[in-house]
């Protein structure tokens, strides 16, 4: 079954880890258009040229691939019309891209808090209602927008201070959207993944002691892959979640259920 069929769809972050795991995804299942956002340097445009290799060698989703820093407002206008000029419209918004660079509370310099709140929290708020402009205009279609939290925005971190108000904010303001946009069929939801492996942590869990609690936290014995996430992400796009929106879905392997 393909569930995303025809769609379009747009993902910030896309060069690597969730964001890379949701683009091959969006293609097996069907996307005929992918708009993959990444930052620009030579690492991120290197990883987007093997990711369109990939995609391209099995699947027939045309890629439109668009540089730029997501904490510039520009960016996400840039995102947005490179994409309506490929396909004509926007049917699924992953915003996605996200830094977190650990640090401790009261040595922190504010340059490290600013920042990461730029890229985590002003990125999505600015990609977000780029699309939601352009789906407005597609009504009725609508479409549905997924933003990528973390269940940090749950629960605290000593190291990521700066970190967990900016998805705790993703989160938010996808309830927010869902309010703001249903009148125009546009859909707001957000995932809250636990600990997946990807680059974002790598240095946190070279710790081999801090990762093998981790994975005890878990009720499934493992960290997540960045493909644990890609299904949920298809399956709030896709028809199949019509009626869904405002909600959060965790996705942590059970690390949140598991107090005791």
């Amino acid at each position: 079954m393909s569930l995303l069929q025809g769609k379009v769809v747009c993902i910030t972050g896309a060069s690597r880890g969730i964001g890379r795991a949701c683009a091959v995804e969006s293609a097996k299942q069907g996307a005929n258009g992918l708009i993959l956002h990444f930052l620009g340097d030579a690492e991120t445009q290197a990883e987007i040229d093997t990711l369109k290799q990939d995609i391209e060698a099995g699947h027939p989703a045309r890629i439109v691939a668009v540089p730029g820093d997501i904490a510039n407002a520009a960016t996400s206008e840039n995102i947005v019309e490179e994409g309506v000029k490929a396909f004509g419209r926007i049917d699924v918004l992953v915003s996605n891209a996200g830094i977190c660079p650990f640090a401790e509370f009261l040595t922190m310099p504010h340059s490290t808090w600013e920042r990461t709140r730029q890229v985590n929290l002003d990125g999505s708020f600015y990609i977000v209602q780029a699309v939601a402009n352009q789906m407005k205009v597609q009504m009725p279609q609508g479409g549905s927008i997924i933003g990528i939290s973390s269940i940090s925005a749950l629960v605290g971190g000593e190291f990521q201070c700066h970190y967990t108000p900016t998805k705790a904010g993703i989160q938010s303001l996808m309830q927010s959207c869902a309010v703001a946009l249903g009148k125009y069929h546009i859909r707001a939801n957000s995932i809250l993944p636990g600990t997946i492996a990807t680059d974002i942590n790598k240095e946190d869990l070279s710790d081999t002691a801090k990762r093998e609690y981790m994975v005890k936290r878990t009720v499934l014995g493992r960290l997540g892959d960045p493909d644990d996430i890609a299904g949920p992400v298809v399956f709030l796009a896709s028809d199949l979640a019509k009626y869904v929106t405002g909600a959060s879905l965790l996705v942590d392997g059970g690390a949140f259920a598991n107090f005791q």
